[in-house]
């Protein structure tokens, strides 16, 4: 039995409407709390990225990095389905950078990037899957009474993400929590799928839970008080104990030791400190720099056009002065390797 455990679903503000765990605090917490590693997985983004990697790493915690994110529902298209994606190398991270930007710019509805199946068959390579609990598309199947259609579901799971899809189980105090459990037991059993325990965090201590539900409700335009609005959160949601995680789950130990075995397999070197442009494209016959150049010379010559007379007797001499500071400015963009970028905003 696993003596400790690792949080793979944690929110911060960097989720934006549902999250209240600041970075630097929650290493801080994890590190108390002697865990090895911890996943942060924002709503739909991966804007924590940086500050949570290089924090991490300076604190001796692993970063796993994934995302949470909405996925279509066809019969529904207003109330998609969960889905949480890490990485597990560097492939899986390219592909999951690319999968969340698909979202924001072809998959936007009613507010929300909802993510395409298409887009997860193109980029499956290097990640692993997590079902979504009872917001997932398997989970949602099974609390409607519907086990065929969730078998389905977990079959094509299983075969886009082989050996790296996971029935998320969740007990945070919320309706339906303990029957998604129970039947995602069960449909492991039918299907031999590994089950994961998460604790969906939204804030540190459970004394936050007001404070976060606040946020939520400014981010919805709602009151606390309003009837009409949804409780979707619990005051458990928040950075429980390994030894709190390992109770609460003691009838199904391999779903904490199986957070272990998530966080051993996602390693992503990420490189801090260097630039990664798209590649824009350039004529045959010319390198990168040299079709720079190119450009910004033909640009400098329709802008002497109406700063210099061709009939001055000096136009000569005043034309090698802005060419003399063109080159000047060429040669340390050059330098810098940042030819791209300037070719890019021209465009």
């Amino acid at each position: 039995m696993a003596n400790t455990f690792v949080h793979l679903r944690v929110h911060s503000e960097y989720s934006m409407v549902d999250g209240l765990v600041r970075v630097k605090p929650l290493i801080k917490r994890v590190a108390e709390l002697g865990m090895p590693a911890v996943g942060l997985t924002e709503q739909s983004n991966m804007c924590s990225l940086v500050r949570f990697y290089k924090g991490a790493m300076a604190a001796g915690i692993k970063p796993v990095i994934g995302a949470d994110l909405w996925l279509e529902n066809p019969e529904e298209p207003e109330n998609p389905f969960r889905l949480t994606l890490f990485a597990k190398d560097s492939d899986g991270y390219r592909n999951l950078t690319e999968i969340v930007s698909l979202g924001y710019t072809d998959g936007q509805l009613l507010g929300k990037p909802i993510i395409r199946r298409t887009w997860l068959e193109e980029h499956a390579r290097g990640l692993i899957a997590l079902s979504g609990a009872k917001m997932g598309d398997v989970g949602k199947a099974l609390l409607a009474g519907k086990r065929e259609l969730a078998l389905e579901r977990a079959r094509y799971w299983q075969a886009l993400y082989p050996g790296s899809y996971y029935l998320e189980l969740q007990r945070t105090g919320r309706p339906g929590d303990e029957d998604c459990v129970h039947e995602s037991v069960w449909l492991a059993e039918q299907l031999g799928v590994p089950v994961v325990a998460t604790n969906d965090v939204h804030f540190l201590e459970a004394e936050d839970f007001e404070a976060h539900e606040a946020r939520v409700c400014i981010g919805e335009s709602r009151t606390l008080d309003d009837p009409r609005r949804e409780r979707r959160f619990s005051d458990q949601q928040y950075l429980r104990s390994a030894d709190e995680m390992i109770e609460l789950f003691s009838d199904i130990p391999e779903a904490v030791e199986n957070t272990l075995e998530i966080a051993r397999r996602c390693s992503v070197p990420v490189r801090m400190g260097e630039y990664f442009l798209p590649n824009y494209p350039i004529p045959d016959g010319l390198t990168r720099d040299e079709y720079f150049r190119k450009v910004s010379e033909e640009g400098l010559e329709e802008r002497l056009k109406g700063i210099l007379d061709r009939h001055d007797p000096e136009y000569d001499q005043k034309r090698e002065a802005y060419y003399k500071r063109l080159n000047f400015e060429l040669d340390i963009i050059i330098q810098m390797g940042f030819p791209g970028y300037f070719l890019i905003v021209m465009d």
